[in-house]
């Protein structure tokens, strides 16, 4: 898949779009917009006189129009099957729950208007016992995803070992980062190749790979009262699903409480879907994957608010965790 990793559309010309898109739901969905965040995709809020909503625009080149309707199909599965608290997509004027609006460009974007989901996001600086929340609730997941009959001409992206770390991965290459020396190179592909063989041995039955959400971290929780509602699907996909144990402590890796964070994930998932042995030993490789594929984020993102907010020593962190896995790996 080759894709940009940002939209180069400025904050106005997004803006503009967002007010144009937002003409063709009913009046009642008519409101002030109002730029919320800007990543991957960018995402507003629209306020009106009854309520409130959020419209994603996505980027250019990495999800298709059948790729946006299939994650769609999955959130209302979810909201309909077994009342996960997630974003439900909103059907414009003509029926459409997708838009394919033209730019004067030539280019096109597709835009979706959700429900909004009300919440408190969660930090990592909680109660390391929330993870036991977020593993429940994962499980949870992953019982739907494995019963769930999927639509025919469902279409989602793939998340292996290489569409993750591969030189053509979809974030990128992560050998292109900076602040990577030759040293650092060779200690990286080491840990990959060792977890790439011991991926292999795993393998991809239906029971361990299938539809997962790949980035189920804190950050796209909201709490609100007794109920934990999940946002943010736009990266779901097929892949081991132990990669959202992994995805959990996205960019925290190296943090000094993330093996109780773990193991608090873990006691919650278990709760509800025992895991075997072999499920238990993968955890380490998919983990340091995990944090190379996110290297290859911060490659191709470098110049994002979010991968300059890592520091420096994020990168050193990121081969520590590699060495610490090729020892453990070795004595094992």
């Amino acid at each position: 898949m080759t894709h940009y990793h940002a939209d180069p559309l400025t904050d106005t010309a997004l803006q503009a779009l967002a007010e144009e898109a937002m003409t063709q739901y009913a009046p009642h969905f008519h409101g002030r917009v109002s730029l919320l965040t800007r990543s991957e995709n960018a995402t507003f809020r629209i306020d009106t006189p009854t309520g409130r909503y959020a419209m994603r625009i996505h980027r250019p080149d990495y999800h298709d129009h059948v790729a946006i309707e299939s994650e769609i199909q999955w959130l209302s599965a979810l909201d309909n099957d077994i009342g996960l608290g997630v974003p439900t997509a909103i059907t414009s004027s003509d029926g459409k729950t997708v838009l394919t609006c033209a730019m004067d460009d030539g280019s096109h974007r597709h835009v979706v208007l959700f429900h909004w989901v009300e919440g408190e996001m969660p930090t990592a600086n909680v109660d390391p016992r929330s993870f036991r929340r977020l593993g429940l609730i994962t499980a949870r997941l992953h019982q739907h995803s494995r019963n769930w009959a999927r639509p025919e001409g469902f279409k989602r992206i793939r998340w292996d070992h290489e569409t993750m770390v591969g030189p053509h991965a979809h974030w990128g290459d992560w050998r292109k980062t900076k602040g990577l020396n030759e040293r650092a190179i060779a200690t990286i592909e080491a840990a990959m190749t060792d977890v790439r063989r011991k991926l292999v041995d795993f393998g991809q039955k239906p029971s361990r790979f299938g539809l997962i959400h790949a980035d189920l971290r804190l950050t796209n929780l909201l709490l609100s009262g007794d109920e934990t509602r999940v946002i943010d699907f736009d990266d779901c996909g097929m892949g081991w699903f132990l990669h959202d144990l992994a995805a959990a402590i996205s960019f925290e890796e190296h943090h000094r409480n993330a093996g109780e964070w773990i193991a608090n994930w873990l006691v919650g998932y278990e709760s509800l879907v025992p895991l075997s042995p072999d499920e238990h030993a993968i955890i380490p490789a998919l983990v340091v994957q995990r944090r190379v594929q996110l290297t290859s984020w911060v490659a191709s993102h470098a110049d994002t608010e979010m991968a300059r907010s890592l520091g420096a020593d994020w990168i050193e962190q990121t081969v520590r965790l590699c060495e610490e896995y090729l020892t453990t790996s070795s004595a094992a």
